[in-house]
């Protein structure tokens, strides 16, 4: 490429004379090129954006659907924010971007729409003052964008001094062959096993006073809840015996400099690795950060902790690649790809989930484009990839090998410790943080689903893209270079038999009564079943039956798929066998990346192939025999708006702990399950601590576990208040809808309004958006805005004053401090769905107690997100008349909930809030 051609910068500020245009839920603000705003219906900024230059918007996604269009020319900042800040992440409103830039935060729509110019231009500018090597990195990923289509290419080029007139690129894809410019990770000896000396009580308070540092104000039940984890690393004293630590530690305790303090003891003492788990993503993340304060030198830090995750997380270089160079035919795809490759250049560790990749940057560049770039169906080829010693997935799991503390997810530990480790030693002290949602957790990792989407994406992972312009790599050409003449027929006889798993447009061809071949065939006798005996069909998310006296046709149709899937199973046998073999016979020869090839792919068959295949085998042999007692199996169509999207029949155990302890038990020394709410409050200590050793395994394991429990410091009944409405019917959506705008318009905003069913949350933001918008209030909405949960928290978290609406779900992945949220309003008490699997349980855990110890749990855990340090000051309240007096022991000793009608709660919410 020649040299560029320098341009004044006032150039890229001529490139930005483009109208500006903000949406809000039921108006737009717009401000012209000449500087002229104006407030708008959406559809009349509907019309404006078909008859105007592109508009600088922030989020466009976002934009477009409050103003029912499908998208539109735009410059979006957040595009621009990518490209000059990559892998670094502010939160996608025009209130984010100000703060992220040091700008002054806008107050209203319209001040929003006036910011978005300075915003840009405060971009561009920051490539006046960027170093001149970085600057050189960007043009021709620049080019390639403008080359593209990139709306932003005229004023980023300019920017960067630039003609595009003069430059010329010998091969476009070039420019984003990042892999180029990423180091390569090197290989180690093994690490020896680690030592069995113990870490004292007094010990763990002592690192934890390190870790505190001089000044720290003193909290006496952290230096308690530490010693108490002590417990978890003695040495075992017997063979599948773990000894198990249960840690309930209320919120403000400060769990997590508290179990790290042990942990990295132990770690230091014995030369090993302590795996620190948890259920979010996010929290991961916060972890990572507290333990600055252990390793406060960046390069000792990145040599003795790791982040892990499963491979689904990482971009995954070859599948970059393939995007680059098949990137002629789709030029579109060039300006995605090229804010992909600027991201993936500063990433610390190519983690897409949770890591320093905006997640919004997916609802920009499309999912295709960005999220289905990682390894989401196992179709590595290991060191058969040209990347392999660059890739981000292989380096984590090297540097886990070696570091002391390992930050990881509880389905990550779970998936290794039922693979036996495959992808690195399994550790024998575990943390599990966020230990409540352990048995959900388990429920995951040990369940199986014989349906649509799972065996058509095994057809998948067995014959690649069949033709279709895909990157999916088959089976066959993942191990072509490995196959001797009986694997290569064993790979053929495979391919064959797994023609008769469901293809492209399978979902139609059930929905016309059409199916092909004799899984389609069992999946549309199925679906007539579900459809036959469901209640409530044409209107839930899910319908279920259960599996007792099958329609006519369904057990021959279950025997003649059992038979088909023998044909898969048999020769994937053959070949793993052949495959382990060759690494017996030419033992000699093989090199240990090679060695490693195969183990993974003979560990990938038997999991994938042949695993999957013989649980299925076994759902469909208990139509005929009957479901053993341990599992409970149904029926079920899974629904999107009343769509249908998957069929099939679902196996789980009704006790998921008992795998969960089977795994623990045979390999791990100690382990710790930690969280504000492992008991559930029923007002019987010991039922209580009964029902947290049912939930985490403990009562599965030989061992009795060593119970601690340490209360919160917060003054809850000074610090927070709960109503419970009395009148408002909670089946009337126009009732709920106004208790939420009251509520919302008395906290001034910092709200989170929680629905137990998605139809309802839809409903009522119909209903509110129009007044909280006009009281200058921003109001979000899952399933409404099109952003995932982790952005819109996000959302909340920076505007200080927003209004978010979400799924009970939600609740999980809210950790906002501060006024930032200060009221949750929750639509109704959150009894368990009465489902088929609820029932099976419901019946082997204590009928009606089981159901009230869910709902207290997730009463409980709800509360908890409201108050997250000693200072914040908030209010619950639950709009459900019907709530019973036996669940107030979700709430912390102290805190009395009153019923009261609506204004009152409305009026005591306002005098709290603003005293």
């Amino acid at each position: 490429m020649s040299s560029p051609v320098v341009v004044p910068f006032p150039r890229a500020q001529r490139a930005l004379r483009a109208p500006a245009l903000v949406a809000g839920a039921t108006r737009a603000a717009w401000l012209s090129a000449d500087g002229e705003i104006e407030t708008l219906a959406p559809g009349d900024a509907a019309r404006l954006v078909r008859e105007s230059r592109p508009p600088l918007v922030c989020h466009l996604p976002a934009t477009a659907r409050r103003l029912k269009l499908e998208g539109f020319p735009a410059l979006d900042l957040l595009e621009l924010y990518a490209f000059v800040r990559p892998a670094r992440f502010c939160p996608p409103t025009a209130r984010g971007l100000a703060q992220a830039l040091g700008l002054e935060v806008p107050r209203s729509l319209e001040d929003a729409a006036g910011l978005l110019p300075r915003a840009a231009q405060a971009l561009l500018a920051e490539w006046e003052q960027d170093e001149r090597q970085q600057r050189s990195d960007a043009v021709p990923v620049a080019l390639v964008m403008h080359r593209g289509g990139w709306t932003w290419g005229p004023a980023v080029l300019a920017a960067l001094g630039v003609d595009p007139e003069e430059q010329k690129i010998a091969a476009p894809g070039s420019a984003l062959m990042v892999w180029l410019r990423l180091g390569e990770w090197s290989e180690h000896a093994p690490e020896p096993a680690p030592g069995h000396i113990p870490v004292e009580p007094q010990e763990a308070r002592q690192r934890l006073a390190e870790l505190l540092g001089q000044g720290a104000e003193p909290r006496p039940q952290q230096g308690d809840y530490a010693s108490a984890l002590a417990a978890a690393f003695l040495p075992r004293e017997r063979e599948g015996e773990p000894t198990m630590v249960l840690a309930e530690a209320g919120t403000g305790v400060g769990k997590t400099l508290g179990y790290i303090a042990p942990a990295s003891l132990w770690a230091e003492k014995n030369q090993g690795a302590v795996w620190l788990s948890t259920y979010t993503r996010n929290l991961q993340h916060q972890i990572d950060e507290e333990l600055d304060r252990l390793y406060p030198d960046p390069v000792e830090k990145a040599r003795r902790v790791v982040l892990r995750k499963g491979r689904e997380n990482y971009l995954c270089l070859l599948n970059f690649e393939e995007a680059v160079r098949g990137m002629g035919a789709r030029p579109r795809d060039a300006v995605a790809l090229g804010l992909m490759a600027r991201w993936a250049a500063r990433s610390r560790d190519g983690d897409m989930v949770g890591g320093d990749f905006p997640s919004w940057l997916a609802d920009l560049g499309g999912r295709g484009r960005t999220f289905g770039l990682t390894d989401r169906r196992g179709e590595c080829v290991y060191s058969a990839c040209p990347h392999y010693h660059k890739c981000f997935i292989e380096k984590s799991i090297r540097r886990a090998r070696r570091a002391r503390l390992v930050v990881a997810n509880h389905a990550l530990v779970l998936t290794e410790a039922a693979r036996a480790g495959d992808e690195g030693r399994l550790p024998t002290r575990v943390v599990f943080d966020e230990g409540h949602h352990l048995f959900d957790a388990a429920d995951n990792a040990f369940s199986a689903a014989l349906t649509g989407q799972e065996t058509a994406e095994l057809r998948r992972w067995l014959l690649g893209a069949e033709g279709r312009s895909s990157r999916a790599r088959g089976l066959k050409r993942r191990l072509e270079d490995l196959l001797d003449a009986e694997s290569a027929a064993a790979i053929d006889a495979v391919q064959a038999a797994a023609r008769a798993l469901p293809g492209e447009g399978w979902g139609n061809r059930l929905a016309d009564d059409q199916p092909h071949g004799p899984t389609e065939k069992f999946l549309a006798l199925v679906r007539q079943q579900v459809r036959a005996r469901a209640e409530g069909f044409g209107g839930a998310q899910a319908l279920e039956t259960d599996t007792a006296s099958p329609v006519e046709g369904l057990l021959e149709s279950a025997r003649a798929l059992d038979q088909q899937l023998q044909r898969i199973v048999e020769p994937l046998a053959v070949l793993r066998a052949n495959l382990l073999k060759r690494l017996d016979d030419e033992a000699a020869e093989i090199d240990t990346n090679t060695r490693l090839r195969i183990e993974a792919m003979a560990r990938g068959i038997e999991r994938r192939g042949e695993g999957a295949c013989k649980a299925w085998q076994g759902m469909l042999r208990a139509l005929q025999s009957g479901t053993p007692a341990e599992f409970v199996d149904w029926l079920s169509i899974d629904r999107i708006e009343a769509r249908d999207v998957d069929v099939g029949i679902h196996r789980h155990w009704v006790d998921p702990m008992i795998p969960f302890a089977k795994v623990s038990a045979e390999r791990a020394h100690g382990l710790a399950v930690t969280s504000a709410t492992l008991t559930d409050g029923s007002g019987d200590v010991e039922a209580d601590w009964a029902a947290a050793e049912a939930r985490t395994g403990a009562r599965h394991l030989p061992k009795p576990a060593i119970r601690a429990s340490v209360p919160s410091p917060f003054d809850y009944p000074r610090l927070t208040r709960v109503f419970i409405v009395t009148d408002v019917k909670k089946d009337d959506m126009a009732q709920i809808a106004s208790a939420y705008r009251e509520l919302f318009l008395a906290s001034g905003g910092g709200a989170l309004g929680l629905f137990t069913a998605i139809s309802r949350l839809r409903a009522a933001h119909k209903l509110l958006a129009p007044p909280i918008e006009a009281a200058g209030l921003p109001l979000y909405a899952q399933h409404v805005d099109g952003m995932d949960v982790a952005t819109l928290v996000g959302i909340l978290r920076a505007e200080g004053d927003a209004c978010l609406l979400g799924t009970d779900a939600v609740r999980d992945g809210v950790d906002v401090p501060g006024r930032a949220l200060r009221l949750i309003v929750f639509d109704r008490v959150p009894w368990p769905r009465p489902d088929i699997l609820h029932k099976a349980r419901r019946n082997a855990f204590g009928g009606r107690v089981y159901d009230d110890m869910i709902t207290r749990l997730r009463l409980k855990q709800a509360f908890g997100r409201l108050i997250r340090r000693a200072d914040d000051i908030g209010v619950f309240v639950l709009l459900d008349r019907m709530m019973p007096t036996r669940l107030f022991g979700a709430f912390p000793p102290g805190v009395e909930p009153r019923r009261c009608g609506l204004a009152e709660a409305v009026a005591e919410t306002k005098a709290f809030l603003h005293k």
